[in-house]
């Protein structure tokens, strides 16, 4: 039986009549899609169980053999017992998807595009750009086989046309959280944009421009970076006829590119214009093509220098306020989406490196434009040595916060910090002590190296008078010190905050230690802190990650600590806190049975600052609800995992305590500077 799998959209597999196969639960989903990112190559055993599970839990491996073995079930119903499996097969310590590669989706695809791109004159390229030397190429076989024929580019365009119809939603779509599918998901995304810009060229090439015309008009809105698209949207408007319109697009690409990345438009574009004002809609083929070659080459070497120097502007932009923050990231993103299309690694390394801007909260902003940057710096790190490897590590680090980046990224942010110290360069390790940082939050109980984090910084920023990194370093401390309970000492690190924050206008850092204020005044009295939790600013800092759900769940943690009623069971916007903080407001209105149920469904909480705090919200519902966790029998069968990634009756209470006996010694919450629910050592009581 052939069996095709799909991952251009949710994990999938078809048999030969087309018909869905069973894969059962997410994490046989995953493991098939592991395998299809591979490639053909083995995945070992221990990789798919450190995929899987940022801490694996015992069982971990049995399980694993456990979800292949039902995969090879369902894509080989009828294979003989203990014949050999001949698709999802095992080789050495691991495993591997041995099938024909018109038989997954994303190979196919991958495929039709090669094809297409020959088809229409472009040279074989695995990023979709064209570099100098390839300009050069394109522009010798023009010279000498002449432009690409109607009848060819019109077997491209429908050949292409197919191939999008194959897409199914964004490629693995489930998995979007997964830190090992970023890297794929960037590149098919890319692969899929590189095929719509080459079926409008196929379509205009064909001689029937105004069908490319509607899809290009989209495709520039969403994608206002890509300086091709623009080219070729004003082509088709002006060999369909609509010159007025070709200039009005041309006039538009020059605006939005200056607005979005500080670029001029290429010469490509000013030819092109100069054309249209000419009314020449197909000048020689020869010409052109050695034109484009030429404008190429000045558009990369101007484009290399402007993006070098742009980066350095947002950093600056970055640390104004709310709205320069915001502005900062989204250039930040174009800027190198714009550094990947012009093919060079070397020039990645640099914009995405460059921007050290010091990160404090450890979630993410924009979780998807920093995957796509974690993707990116992946893409670039191994043609990097010295300090561009280190500081694509510490990108890495950084950008991973709120992902569960796992080991992945704790490594990352470990080698970046070794290959500063070699170096002994002050900026570059207090970059790379910016990543460790945020990747000291893979347990809970880890207040005390944070707070090691933290001093360091203070005392290399001081010496070397990198003001924004000290300022790190004592909210850093401010922080640790809160959730090791010594609130005086964290006072002292706001107040330094505050000081140089007011010297060198880094607006902020009021943000941080204004909300570790309310925080004291919540420990100290109810109605202050209730007053303090709800005016203190947070709005418009330009910082979702922080701001989302955030004044809610202080007030929810502040009465539950002065034991205050907590308020309706729909009154609050918790944002991502939602699963942990519903439990409790469902206790506060009366309605038990169904906080039992949203308690049981509630997911392991994320790892960042607030995990403590999340754990201990469980372990006052459960205790609340009579969840003892003296009903699980064993330690192992309590922590086993569960298809669907829930939690079992009366495995709840004993999952907390097991996530918070390293925090014993802490305040649950408070390692976030900003909110607490008291003593750790209280939730792991019976």
């Amino acid at each position: 039986m052939r069996v095709t799998f799909g991952v251009l959209g949710p994990v999938a597999a078809w048999d030969e009549t087309g018909a869905p196969l069973a894969l059962r639960g997410p994490r046989h989903r995953a493991v098939l899609a592991r395998l299809i990112a591979a490639n053909g190559r083995v995945v070992p055993l221990g990789d798919l169980v450190a995929d899987l599970w940022v801490v694996p839990p015992p069982g971990s491996i049995a399980a694993v053999r456990t979800f292949i073995a039902a995969l090879r079930k369902a894509i080989e119903p009828d294979r003989p017992r203990r014949a050999p499996a001949a698709t999802l097969t095992t080789e050495g310590a691991g495993y591997a998807l041995r099938t024909a590669p018109d038989n997954v989706d994303a190979w196919r695809f991958e495929a039709a595009v090669r094809t297409a791109r020959a088809a229409v004159g472009h040279p074989p390229s695995a990023a979709g750009t064209t570099s100098t030397a390839s300009a050069a190429s394109t522009a010798s076989a023009a010279f000498t086989a002449g432009a690409t024929s109607a009848a060819s580019a019109t077997s491209a365009a429908s050949a292409l046309t197919e191939a999008l119809s194959w897409w199914r939603g964004p490629a693995y779509a489930e998995l979007a959280g997964e830190p090992w599918t970023a890297g794929e998901r960037s590149r098919l995304a890319e692969l899929r944009l590189q095929a719509a810009e080459l079926l409008a060229e196929a379509r205009i090439a064909a001689g029937r421009p105004a069908e490319a015309i509607p899809d290009l008009d989209a495709h520039v809105a969403d994608h206002p970076w890509r300086e091709p698209a623009w080219r070729l949207l004003a082509l088709a408007l002006h060999r369909a006829g609509r010159r007025p319109d070709a200039l009005a697009v041309l006039r538009r690409a020059r605006a939005r590119l200056a607005g979005e990345l500080g670029l001029d438009p290429g010469a490509e574009l000013a030819r092109l214009e100069a054309a249209v004002l000419r009314d020449d809609p197909a000048p020689d083929p020869v010409a052109r093509v050695w034109a484009e070659a030429g404008a190429d080459l000045e558009r990369i070497t101007v484009a290399r220098t402007r993006l070098d120097s742009t980066v350095h502007l947002m950093r600056e932009l970055a640390v104004t306020g709310g709205s320069g923050l915001v502005a900062a990231r989204r250039h930040r993103a174009a800027a190198v989406a714009a550094a990947e299309e012009l093919g060079d690694p070397g020039l990645v390394a640099r914009v995405a490196g460059a921007y050290d801007v010091p990160a404090v909260w450890t979630r993410s902003d924009d979780p998807a434009q920093a995957a796509a940057i974690v993707a990116a710096a992946g893409r670039a790190l191994p043609a990097t040595r010295g300090e561009a490897r280190a500081r694509l590590l510490a990108t890495i680090a950084i950008e991973s916060r709120g992902a569960d980046g796992g080991p992945h990224a704790l490594g990352c942010a470990r080698e970046a910090v070794g290959i500063a110290r070699e170096r002994g360069e002050p900026g570059l390790l207090a970059f790379a002590l910016n990543g460790l940082f945020m990747q000291t939050v893979h347990r809970t109980g880890l207040a005390p190296e944070r707070d090691r984090i933290g001093a360091e910084l203070v005392a290399l920023a001081g010496r070397h008078g990198l003001v924004t990194y000290e300022v790190l370093g004592h909210l850093i401390r401010m922080q640790a010190l809160s959730g090791l309970g010594d609130m005086g000492e964290a006072e002292r690190h706001a107040d330094a905050a505050d000081e140089l924050a007011a010297a060198h206008e880094l607006p902020l850092v009021a943000v941080f230690t204004g909300w570790h204020r309310a925080l004291r005044a919540s420990l100290a009295d109810p109605e202050a802190g209730e007053r303090a939790y709800r005016t203190v600013p947070l709005e418009g800092a330009g910082m979702p990650g922080l701001e989302s759900g955030l004044r809610d769940l202080a007030l929810l943690t502040h009465r539950l600590r002065w034991e205050l009623p907590t308020g309706a069971e729909d009154g609050g916007d918790f944002g991502p806190y939602e699963p942990w903080a519903r439990p409790v407001m469902l206790l506060g209105a009366g309605r038990d049975e169904e906080a039992r149920r949203a308690l049981r469904e509630a997911p392991e909480p994320p790892h960042d600052l607030l995990s403590e705090a999340m754990w201990a919200l469980v372990a006052h519902a459960a205790r609340a609800l009579g969840e003892s966790g003296d009903d699980v029998p064993t330690k192992s069968s309590a922590m086993a995992p569960g298809d669907d990634g829930g939690v079992a009756p009366g495995m709840i209470v004993e999952r907390a305590r097991e996530a918070l006996r390293p925090a014993a010694g802490e305040w649950a919450g408070a390692g976030s500077g900003l909110v607490t629910l008291g003593p750790v050592a209280g939730y792991l009581q019976p």
